[in-house]
């Protein structure tokens, strides 16, 4: 018994002082782009501060199996973001990135976020000043990247987010739409110009812009010439109708006619395919994002037979990427609770969700270049308080305030690791 209890405890200490060593970032990590595929392997950056901390403490408190599924958390590949600095700095910053992921075989995911006027000025706020400071910010970025290969994910909700909807140009918003497409162009044709870059550009998700509209505003900002589109940064819309909305979006930009297309908020009615007796004769509703969409669905509400057939033979070529980050159990149902999603604050740390898909580019989907987790999954979106009248907490965490957008939330991050879907390994 006694050589059996040194046995265990040895093994035990093994545990802890590789999973310290792991947490400080003392052994290199690297991600595999998925257990069955071996064309890229992306670049694990080194775990946040406060990721450290929060493992290290509950090793202490001998809590190990939830130290593991953190430590499995942050030990996938994910995004380097780069959001601010001169273009000095940022090359610097670029470069060093670009040098730990070249010594590691890896390819690193860049966001570029410095966008003049970004996030209207919300929880994000910042961006360059003008248009020339951010363009002499991506030459400098671009410099940093060198010749190796990166895939830059191109400032998130740029495109979303455009000026006109933030109410500008006005009086201490002084950017219009026009200077962010000149801009974006701009930022594509640079960074087109190292040999080994990807480039993919804002096209929201399947709860935000329609596909007609996400269509035009991509072509108008040089989709054309980079390697596509992205979806979902920072967002927890399921996978699969990702890829639906994405091929959709890319079938648009394929007809060069963007308002008439097909799109997620009338899905047409039923196009004669399903039988009668399940659903009856529709005649087209908005698609809900609360479940998963199919052709069969017997909800019309996830059903897409719809849309078989109303974009003809086209077909689509521009490829994309999606953020699994957050998304495997879908986005936060806040129905009963608050009256619509500017009240619940849906996409701001909502409660009940798991990361998803594990970083790959074994995607199976010709038109999904790849995987990714671009938010860091433990990062917060801000400090959400629900738009609760004169509250600055956040009645869905126990009435805390949550951490300011990028700092570590310990409780959010633990609740994605433990409902990873699929299970963190």
């Amino acid at each position: 018994m006694k050589g059996d209890f040194r046995m265990h405890k040895t093994r035990r200490t093994t545990l802890l002082v590789g999973l310290v060593a792991l947490a400080l970032g003392l052994l290199p990590v690297l991600a595999g782009a998925g257990a069955c595929n071996s064309k890229s392997t992306f670049y694990v950056p080194k775990a946040d501060t406060g990721a450290t901390q929060q493992i290290v403490s509950l090793i202490r408190h001998h809590d190990f199996k939830n130290a593991a599924l953190l430590q499995k958390m942050v030990g996938k590949g994910h995004a380097v973001w780069f959001t601010s600095g001169t273009a000095a700095e940022v090359q610097k910053a670029v470069k060093k990135t670009m040098r730990q992921a070249h010594a590691r075989h890896a390819v690193p995911v860049l966001v570029a976020y410095d966008i003049p006027g970004r996030d209207c000025q919300q929880y994000s706020a910042g961006g360059a000043l003008d248009a020339a400071s951010y363009a002499a910010w991506i030459d400098g970025f671009a410099k940093g990247i060198g010749s190796d290969k990166a895939i830059v994910i191109l400032e998130p909700d740029g495109l979303g987010l455009l000026p006109s909807n933030c109410g500008g140009p006005k009086v201490g918003y002084p950017f219009s739409d026009a200077d962010r497409y000149l801009e974006l162009n701009g930022a594509v044709d640079r960074l087109g110009l190292q040999p080994n870059v990807s480039v993919y550009l804002d096209a929201t998700h399947n709860g935000w812009l329609n596909v007609g509209d996400a269509s035009q505003r991509l072509v108008n900002a040089g989709v054309n010439r980079a390697a596509g589109f992205f979806l979902n940064v920072s967002n927890y819309q399921f996978t699969s109708n990702l890829v639906q909305y994405g091929t959709w979006v890319s079938k648009c930009i394929a007809t060069g006619s963007y308002a008439g297309c097909p799109n997620q908020y009338w899905n047409g009615g039923d196009n004669g395919t399903m039988i009668a007796s399940l659903l009856g004769a529709w005649t087209g509703v908005a698609l809900s994002p609360y479940g998963v969409w199919s052709d069969t669905a017997t909800d019309p509400a996830l059903n897409t037979s719809g849309y078989s057939g109303r974009f003809g033979g086209v077909v689509p070529t521009t490829h994309f990427v999606i953020d699994t980050s957050r998304n495997g159990l879908g986005p936060w149902d806040y129905s009963g609770k608050y009256p619509d999603a500017g009240t619940a604050q849906d996409w701001c740390n909502p409660p009940g969700r798991g990361v998803g898909i594990a970083p790959t580019t074994n995607t199976g989907n010709a038109l999904v270049d790849a995987y990714l987790w671009v938010k860091v999954p433990g990062e917060s979106d801000g400090s959400c308080n629900r738009s609760v009248a004169g509250s600055t907490t956040d009645p869905e965490w126990g009435g805390i305030v949550d951490p300011a957008a990028g700092a570590w939330f310990p409780q959010q991050a633990l609740q994605l690791a433990q409902l990873a879907n699929p299970a963190l390994h």
